[in-house]
């Protein structure tokens, strides 16, 4: 675990980053890849053109999360470290809300099926937020509480996770995290190959992240607690999915609309 590859002069340069970086790299190319095999060169295009505004979203959203969501009782006493997005801090949530408004503004301009494409880049998003978990373990944030016994990860002096709980070892929610998207990317990718109503993979992917996300934040050490002692990432999660399964109920009663439409 270390939370630096190197450093150029007095520059450090950070796993976090580099992983981060390669996350994106990985997701977006696995779905214009997708894209082409499924023959939907026009959605790949278009893809293409959304990958700075979506990053964009993503980033604005995700930091927005966790500032004001997440740890605002930090962040407004450490404005300066609202801006420091190198050392942590990016809710997937937020940044998967922030791509999606961005995704609804484009597809709107365009005339092009948000569902259409919203399924397209499920696989690859989670697939994504798989790497994105490694970047989280090398900078040791999103940890979990202690483990109460001898077993557990110990993190490193100068981390988030050492200076909140020091020598204790700690549920390795992160890792746990990671592994459960690649199951979930399975998943997906099963459920590619069956002929589902257009939207009902997107919502898939939305569903089950979610259900595993708000069980494995029982385990977090790095998040405040509220009603019900739920953490804000728990109520988020809890939202989408009742959103989501009620959006699925909506999109399978309605009467079928024209590729033009663009929320098609």
């Amino acid at each position: 675990m270390h939370q630096y590859i190197a450093h150029i002069g007095s520059f450090p340069i950070r796993s976090y980053s580099i992983l981060f970086v390669l996350a994106i790299i990985l997701g977006v190319g696995f779905t214009i890849t997708l894209a082409k095999l499924q023959k939907k060169d026009h959605l790949a295009e278009h893809l293409m053109n959304l990958i700075v505004p979506m990053m964009i979203g993503a980033i604005i959203g995700s930091r927005f999360w966790t500032v004001f969501f997440f740890d605002w009782e930090f962040y407004s006493k450490h404005p300066e470290e609202i801006i420091a997005i190198w050392h942590g801090g990016l809710s997937i949530q937020g940044g998967v809300i922030g791509a999606i408004l961005v995704g609804i503004w484009y597809v709107r301009k365009h005339k092009i099926s948000f569902w259409e494409l919203a399924d397209l880049c499920a696989p690859g998003l989670i697939l994504a937020q798989s790497i994105g978990r490694d970047a989280n373990l090398m900078n040791g944030d999103a940890f979990g509480d202690p483990t109460g016994g001898n077993f557990g990860i110990l993190y490193p002096e100068g981390t988030n996770a050492r200076a909140t709980y020091g020598d204790q070892p700690l549920w390795p929610a992160e890792v746990w995290e990671g592994q459960m998207d690649i199951i979930i990317f399975a998943l997906l990718m099963i459920l590619l190959r069956k002929k589902l109503k257009r939207g009902y993979l997107f919502l898939a992917y939305n569903i089950f992240y979610n259900i595993g996300r708000f069980l494995l934040e029982m385990l977090r050490g790095d998040s405040q607690r509220y009603l019900f002692h739920w953490t804000a990432a728990q109520w988020t999660s809890a939202t989408i999915v009742i959103l989501s399964l009620g959006i699925g109920v909506y999109l399978y009663f309605r009467a079928p609309q024209t590729e033009e439409e663009g929320m098609a």
